[in-house]
């Protein structure tokens, strides 16, 4: 069991759609008031202080709330497989990191995102609180080995795109209409050579000579809403009523 923090967080876990039932809530009496639209029937309830919760959440980011969940339900990575856009993080450290590219995602319309077993960042109550409660919403897998979730997903019928700074050609000249997976790298160094080349191709994000590189969560975000706006500009325009 562990303790979800913060009040974005706390009103998704508790609204529909969450990968995780909360047992019990602990908030301030005004984080209460705030949440209260949100309170479904016959939870459990503790109205605490502020010092309490950092206690509980061992974080003073609480903002007043948070809500005592089981161990995520990470999913297989065959459950993934049928998504039409999906994310690999390929040895990222930081949790927040995970967490900010967990909402963008989201927000672009992926359905899932994959992690590494080893060397890692894993769905903990940092990440969740910084994907704003997203990683509660999106599905989440772990794999033993990058590269062969990667093979796994060419069989299934998906392009593999990695992001890389030294790329020859810019993402705007991929074609991110087909069911694709799009992968990023490490903080520090990127992509490893082997993941790399297990990729159908790879891009780069042109910029300004005096900017070297991205934070990895702006990388994944750049690539992610290019993904979108190809998909909806190839989409057939709505017919009227």
């Amino acid at each position: 069991m562990e303790w979800l923090y913060g009040r974005q967080v706390v009103a998704t876990a508790l609204g529909a759609g969450a990968r995780r039932r909360p047992s019990r809530l602990a908030a301030t009496p005004a984080a209460l008031h705030a949440l209260a639209a949100h309170l479904p029937a016959g939870l459990d309830v503790d109205t605490v202080d502020e010092r309490e919760l950092e206690h509980r959440t061992r974080s003073s980011e609480h903002q007043g709330a948070a809500v005592l969940v089981g161990d995520y339900p990470y999913l297989s990575p065959d459950e993934l497989l049928g998504a039409d856009l999906l994310v690999v993080l390929d040895e990222i450290s930081d949790p927040h990191n995970l967490g900010a590219v967990a909402r963008s995602a989201l927000a672009a319309g992926a359905g899932g995102l994959v992690v590494p077993r080893h060397r890692a960042a894993h769905v903990t109550p940092a990440a969740v609180k910084a994907s704003a409660g997203t990683l509660e919403l999106l599905p989440v897998a772990v794999v033993p080995n990058v590269v062969a979730f990667i093979k796994q997903a060419n069989k299934a019928g998906l392009w593999v795109y990695g992001a890389a700074g030294d790329a020859p050609r810019p993402y705007v000249e991929l074609d991110l209409r087909d069911r694709s997976v799009l992968v990023f790298g490490s903080e520090g160094r990127g992509l490893r050579p082997l993941v790399a080349r297990a990729c159908d191709a790879l891009a780069t994000i042109p910029m300004e000579p005096e900017v070297e590189s991205l934070n990895v969560s702006v990388a994944a975000a750049v690539f992610l809403f290019e993904a979108r706006r190809q998909r909806a500009a190839a989409a057939p325009p709505a017919t009227a009523p």
